[in-house]
């Protein structure tokens, strides 16, 4: 029987409220993080953003993510990644292929015969063990050499933490074999506070000159353009619906946005990359991370259908994701930032989402 994510529950000797199990009979416990101004709900199952409530200019507590009530719905939805870390490679590779030193791979395909966000059995459908500390929770996942067609014993820890009005995700990892590497947290903001309300409405502002354009299956064709004269020029703020099916090659492949934009500045500095505004609530969110990358994705695959036993669903376009990381297809372009992962070094990065509001 399927248990609340959202109610009642009981607390384990994880620290944890258990709210079911996985498949396998793992536990599945949500750990809730609670600072000035923000409250957070992480899943083990996926290590998942499930809830993110913050106020409104009128000071009302509102979720702003897309979630699921039940975790029965988490389980059976295997295409919308809400709120989890997802890997071993974030994004896209395209047919799967890849080369470490002079050895070539192939990773489990399951996006129009590419492989996305790590094959058919990512990270999102994994369960995470955690370790409360403080101001959060830190998640760790082992992933065995060949998983998914990976090289390469992976750890993975990713920690959550909140601090006034601000979520933080850490992430660290290593392998005992040279591998490729690609992690993000693929949450869906709607800042209304509504889950059913468009988000064509909501400004947004990215620091990026430059975006990667991609072929009609999604994979990069290698090269940069330029943000100057296009619908991706969020230099300055601009409504998402402004320009979104303004007939654009690059809209027309997608749907819409589910572009990556190359980030100014240093990457591995922190450093403000993002913002998102909805007037009506008054909220603005702000990006900041070390990674080279945001994926804008604009929901455009969101298509009402409904998952496990409460029939769970999101529309279209209910809500966009932010996600920070390396460039899709990264091993296939060696001018993209590098995702290698070299034995014996660990790999730390660092996104913090930042609310505040303002006046009418």
């Amino acid at each position: 029987m399927a248990t609340a994510i959202e109610g009642p529950g009981f607390t384990d000797k994880r620290g944890g409220t258990k709210v079911g199990s996985a498949p396998d009979g793992s536990a599945v416990d949500v750990y809730v993080l609670k600072d000035e101004g923000i409250d957070a709900a992480i899943m083990t199952y996926g290590a998942r953003l499930t809830s993110l409530r913050t106020p409104d200019r009128y000071g009302k507590m509102e979720d702003v993510v897309l979630n699921y009530s039940l975790l029965d719905s988490y389980l059976d939805d295997r295409s919308s990644f809400l709120g989890a870390i997802v890997g071993r490679y974030a994004n896209r590779i395209a047919l799967g292929r890849f080369t470490v030193g002079s050895r070539s791979y192939q990773a489990v395909t399951n996006d129009r015969g590419n492989s996305l966000h790590g094959g058919g059995v990512g990270f999102d459908q994994q369960v995470w063990s955690a370790r409360p500390f403080s101001s959060g929770v830190e998640l760790t996942l082992n992933s065995p050499d060949g998983d998914q067609g990976f090289p390469g014993n992976l750890t993975v820890r990713v920690r959550y933490s909140v601090s006034p009005n601000a979520l933080r995700i850490d992430y660290s990892y290593f392998t005992d074999q040279t591998t490729v590497v690609n992690l993000t947290n693929h949450t869906y903001f709607n800042l209304s506070g509504s889950a059913t309300a468009s988000i064509l409405d909501h400004e947004l502002s990215i620091a990026a000159d430059h975006f990667t354009p991609v072929g009609p299956s999604l994979i990069p064709t290698g090269s940069l353009s330029f943000v100057e004269g296009t619908p991706f020029d969020f230099r300055t703020k601009n409504a998402i619906g402004a320009r979104i099916d303004s007939g654009h090659e690059q809209l027309e492949f997608a749907g819409g946005y589910d572009h990556n934009f190359a980030l100014n500045g240093i990457s591995g500095e922190l450093r403000a990359v993002a913002h998102l505004r909805n007037a009506a609530s008054g909220r603005t969110l702000t990006v900041s991370t070390t990674e080279p990358g945001l994926q804008l994705y604009s929901g455009n695959f969101l298509d009402d259908q409904r998952f496990g036993k409460a029939k769970e669903g999101h529309g279209r376009r209910t809500g966009l994701c932010l996600e920070t990381q390396h460039f899709p297809d990264s091993p296939n372009h060696p001018t993209f930032p590098s995702t290698e992962l070299q034995l014996g070094r660990v790999r730390r990065s660092t996104t913090i989402f930042k609310f505040s509001v303002g006046a009418l």
